[in-house]
Parts: structure tokens; C-alpha cells; sequence
């Protein structure tokens, strides 16, 4: 990279972009296998931290009164984007709708045989998204892999805790995957 006398920073250079283990809808294609059956619940917020609950154990108000309670699926999937494993967390109805739809659809069928391609545009109160599945297909070994070597447990979200850290328990991947 060549240093430009007049700036701070070598030509091209651009910030590297961390890892997370979240996959976090950006704009455009965003696709992505699953591969858990989702933990659903309810998300609360406090101290900019998330509370989470089971789905029987909504709360009867949000501690914050500006920030509304969301119903949330959280799922181990496969981002091909990143070709990582990684936790999904869908607060979106619109998305858990388009899903739920294709679950219960006989063509389609639960999600475990097939990629979903979420598309997103816009911004902030603009912001649109779209799902399309991708025809059936079975998972890759190298994504069977990649789940084996990153032992995830949902269940730590309802506990405030690490997902990715050892709790002697782990979220097996979902039986019905192709």
C-alpha cells in the first residue's frame, strides 16, 4: 500500500472488519443455512445489555418504556458470507413470518434441507427485508465441521451468559438437516 503524503492512512486502506459470532443482517444478500432448532422468547433490554426469557415467561412491561419487549428465534447457522458458524438472532416478525411460512409450506418444509437468503434494504425506519429460499440441497461436511468444532449452548442466552463458552451441555444440530 503506497502512503499519500496528504493522508492520514496509505491509500486503499480500509479498518478490518472483526469477528463476531453473530451473524448480523447487512445490506443486501445475507445467506445462510440453518442448522439448530431455534430457543424462542422474548427480548428485553437494560443497561444496554439484553435480557432474554423463555417464551412462557413474557415480561408484563420493558424495563426501558422507550425500547418495546420483541419476540426473538435465536438459531445456530451456517453464514456463507463468512463461511463461519455463527448464532442468528431474528427479531424481525416480518422474517419470522416469511420463515414460519416456508416451514409450514409442504413443497418447502422445515428449513433444516435448504440455504435462505434474506436481502436487505433501506435504513433504520426504511429498512426492508426480503427471504427467498434457495432450492434443496444438502449441508456441506466442511459446515458439519465447523458446527463440530464450535460447540454452541442456546440455552446460556436465557441466563445472560456466554453461548460459545463450556456449560457441560451443547445445542445439538437439527436431525432433519440434509
Amino acid at each position: 500500500m503506497r502512503q499519500n503524503q496528504n493522508s492520514f492512512m496509505p491509500d486503499g486502506y480500509e479498518v478490518p472488519k472483526g469477528e463476531s459470532n453473530y451473524l448480523k443482517f447487512q445490506s443486501g444478500e445475507n445467506k445462510f443455512r440453518i442448522l439448530s432448532q431455534p430457543v424462542i422468547g422474548w427480548l428485553d433490554w437494560q443497561d444496554k445489555k439484553p435480557l432474554r426469557f423463555p417464551i412462557s415467561q413474557k415480561p408484563l412491561s420493558p424495563i426501558v418504556a422507550d425500547k418495546p419487549i420483541k419476540h426473538f428465534w435465536a438459531m445456530i447457522v451456517w453464514n456463507y458470507n463468512l463461511s463461519a458458524i455463527q448464532i442468528l438472532e431474528i427479531t424481525q416478525a416480518g422474517i419470522q413470518k416469511s420463515i414460519k411460512a416456508l416451514a409450514d409450506d409442504d413443497e418447502w418444509g422445515s428449513p433444516y434441507g435448504y440455504d435462505i437468503k434474506v436481502t436487505k434494504s433501506g435504513e433504520k425506519l426504511e429498512t426492508e427485508y426480503k427471504v427467498n429460499p434457495s432450492p434443496h440441497k444438502h449441508v456441506t461436511q466442511e459446515m458439519l465441521d465447523a458446527f463440530n468444532k464450535k460447540p454452541i449452548y442456546l440455552g446460556a442466552l436465557f441466563q445472560g451468559a456466554d453461548p460459545f463458552i463450556d456449560h457441560g451441555q451443547i445445542t445439538p444440530k437439527n436431525d432433519l438437516i440434509l
